[in-house]
């Protein structure tokens, strides 16, 4: 099975910044697509930025220009790293890795999800 592990999370005042890390492990032959979620009470979950295996990303509007999200292929890790935060980012933040495994002789691509980390931005 494959598990993704979420830290970074918590406290921090308006204007501060946080860095987000999710790690993939488990038994799998690659990873495509990696991504950040987050849903906040009330709200359904979004789409916060996406970065494909070659490192092209995608951050939604809302975010751009503050949010960052980069990978370590290596570690098989996602990164989000959060500037400039304001209380509207205040959510569970969950982590997605489309992973590649081997069934049957076959590659199929599944999508993992981590348990969320919560980040909670106030004064």
């Amino acid at each position: 099975q494959v598990q993704l592990v979420e830290s970074g999370g918590g406290l921090v005042q308006p204007g501060g910044s946080l860095r987000l890390s999710c790690a993939a492990s488990g038994s799998f032959f690659s990873i495509n697509a990696m991504g950040w979620y987050r849903q906040a009470p009330g709200k359904q979950r979004e789409l916060v930025a996406t970065v494909t295996s070659a490192g092209r990303t995608n951050v939604v509007d809302s975010v751009k220009g503050r949010f960052t999200i980069s990978r370590d292929n290596a570690k098989n890790t996602v990164y989000l790293q959060m500037n400039s935060l304001k209380p509207e980012d205040t959510a569970v933040y969950v982590c997605c890795a489309d992973v590649v495994q081997r069934e049957g002789g076959l590659a199929i691509q599944k999508r993992y999800w981590g348990q969320g980390t919560q980040v909670t931005v106030s004064s």
